[in-house]
């Protein structure tokens, strides 16, 4: 919402917003956009009237700004509903759907502007390489993170569904969203229902390893498919090779020819995965993949995303927005190694829903094997 707010602004319409809880970094971006913010959701923060009340997913019946608005009869709509309308309908969009969308939507916002593409991007963290979140950059690319959460408590449709991409990732398919879809079954139909709005002309980006996303391919695919390979070897098209002990180093591999070394601060093999899935989704839009992989090595990663904050007395804090055990995992499993022997003390404060429903139970203990101490923290 608060990169839905940075594009309205730029599109030359004056916005203010309303939330539970502001803080940085987006407040101090939205401040800089000369947004005004205000805390918590009063009927009056709507007086006067606005042209347009764009309602996030987080609202529902009950709540105040939301019952003003449908009492007076106010002109209103969802996030994604807006976003498509007003800025995607000219655009060829660069979605990427799954785990990790963050980082690697980032990614390829790089190096298409590396490329000097001057793309358009709204990205659900904070690049490093960007000075906002969002941008609407020049036509005709246009970079957005394709969330499966529902619309809007009056559009249950994942928000995906609306940006209608040329070029989709899709890193890969787990059960998550717990409070908003029963089973994986659920998830995967809105993958399909997504898969049917890429049109023949397009390009889909997909491991090919992941059993949940062949299964939503076996149900229909009308678009050619490009594979990346998670593990060395193999048969997809995309692989990384000459992968340093750290992970931090890496070449980048199309069939058997190199097209280039990576090596930057970025923690983690799911890394290196996200780095193959931007350069196989750039090279769609054009960008010749050499020079795309030497993008990478300038990337310097997102806050909140194994970003290290200090070094105090030789400890070294990071903090990471991993929610899911799967990241959780791959998350602690590239700090190993790059802390070698040293010690991992992590601190993990279930905030997702789905976390807090207790549906990753089962799974939880298993992802934070990696650390030698864990700490579990669950605010009031």
């Amino acid at each position: 919402m608060g990169g839905l707010a940075v594009l309205a602004r730029q599109l030359g319409h004056e916005v203010s917003g309303s939330d539970q809880a502001i803080y940085p970094p987006m407040s101090e971006q939205l401040a800089v956009q000369g947004i005004h913010l205000y805390q918590g959701y009063d009927p009056a923060h709507l007086d006067p009237a606005p042209d347009l009340v764009i309602i996030g997913n987080a609202l529902s019946r009950g709540n105040p700004a939301v019952e003003y608005v449908l009492d007076r009869g106010l002109s209103y709509t969802s996030g994604p509903a807006f976003l498509a309308e007003q800025i995607l309908y000219k655009r060829w969009v660069l979605a990427v759907a799954g785990t990790h969308k963050t980082t690697t939507s980032s990614m390829l916002a790089w190096i298409l502007s590396a490329a000097g593409m001057v793309p358009g991007y709204l990205i659900g963290g904070v690049a490093l390489n960007f000075p906002a979140t969002a941008a609407l950059g020049e036509a005709p690319f246009f970079v957005v993170e394709a969330d499966e959460y529902d619309s809007a408590f009056f559009d249950k449709r994942a928000k995906f569904i609306h940006y209608r991409p040329r070029t989709l990732v899709l890193n890969n398919l787990e059960y998550d969203h717990a409070d908003i879809y029963p089973d994986m079954a659920a998830i995967e139909g809105q993958f399909q229902l997504l898969l049917r709005t890429v049109p023949a002309s397009g390009l889909l980006i997909a491991p090919v390893d992941d059993a949940h996303l062949a299964r939503v391919f076996d149900q229909g695919c009308w678009t050619p498919v490009e594979y990346w390979q998670r593990t060395v070897g193999g048969e997809a098209r995309w692989q990384a090779r000459n992968i340093s002990e750290d992970l931090q180093a890496f070449d980048v591999y199309l069939g058997n020819e190199c097209l280039g070394h990576v090596h930057w601060s970025l923690l983690g093999r799911h890394n290196i995965h996200n780095a193959l899935a931007a350069v196989a989704a750039a090279r769609h839009a054009g960008v010749l993949p050499r020079e795309a992989v030497a993008a990478l090595s300038d990337f310097q990663g997102v806050r909140r995303r194994m970003e290290k904050l200090a070094t105090v007395r030789d400890v070294n804090i990071y903090d990471d927005f991993a929610h899911h055990p799967t990241a959780i995992s791959a998350t602690l499993e590239g700090l190993r190694r790059a802390a070698g022997r040293g010690r991992i003390i992590t601190l993990l404060e279930p905030r997702s829903n789905t976390m807090r429903m207790g549906v990753h139970g089962a799974a939880l203990p298993q992802s934070l094997k990696m650390a030698d101490k864990v700490l579990l923290y669950q605010s009031p």
